[in-house]
């Protein structure tokens, strides 16, 4: 059961980080010029390994002392919530979408998912939802925080690529940032007082 838990922590987290986040604009916006299922197939191949990445470097942080550990982890779930409690209150733009636009029209399925890939590879560097899975990393099972966090970002990717823009006027961009700097925060609180216990 609890392995089920740490999944859906990770799920749950990263689902939620990644909704108003530029990488999610940039998969509708290439979902809207190229066949979504290419699209989808290089944007999830770019979400793995950028997990991959951010896990690793979240387990590597467990080689230090657990009370050092526990304090960066706080810090980073706290510096997390506050970003986008920021983020939050900024004036609605594209937010990177337009880096998502390509010139050229789709030739191939390997044109098509390499600059998916590419693209949200470059965008995904020191995400919201890097920080967040590698802190849960390092406090829980590495492989099942990966588990959980990269099928958020594909389930947000398919949302994206497969609803688009009409899914942004269902759920206002403002509320699910609030919403993920307040679970952020209490992550990161609840961390800092059992380090400091």
């Amino acid at each position: 059961m609890q392995y089920v838990a740490v999944i859906a922590i990770a799920f749950g987290l990263t689902f939620l980080a990644e909704l108003p986040d530029k990488t999610m604009f940039a998969s509708l916006v290439l979902g809207t010029r190229f066949r979504p299922s290419w699209v989808w197939v290089g944007v999830a191949a770019a979400f793995a390994v950028q997990m991959a990445i951010a896990v690793t470097a979240g387990h590597l942080l467990t080689l230090l002392p657990h009370r050092v550990v526990d304090f960066v982890v706080a810090g980073l779930f706290l510096a997390g919530s506050a970003f986008l409690w920021w983020m939050s209150t900024r004036p609605p733009g594209d937010d990177g979408a337009d880096a998502a636009r390509q010139g050229g029209p789709a030739e191939t399925f390997r044109r098509v998912a390499g600059t998916s890939f590419v693209v949200v590879f470059l965008a995904e560097w020191g995400d919201i939802t890097q920080v967040t899975a590698a802190n849960l990393a390092a406090r829980y099972d590495p492989v099942l925080v990966y588990a959980g966090a990269t099928l958020g970002l594909w389930a947000v990717a398919a949302l994206a690529i497969g609803v688009g823009a009409k899914s942004l006027r269902l759920i206002p961009v403002t509320l699910v940032q609030r919403i993920t700097a307040t679970v952020l925060l209490a992550f990161g609180l609840y961390t800092l007082i059992t380090a400091a216990a």
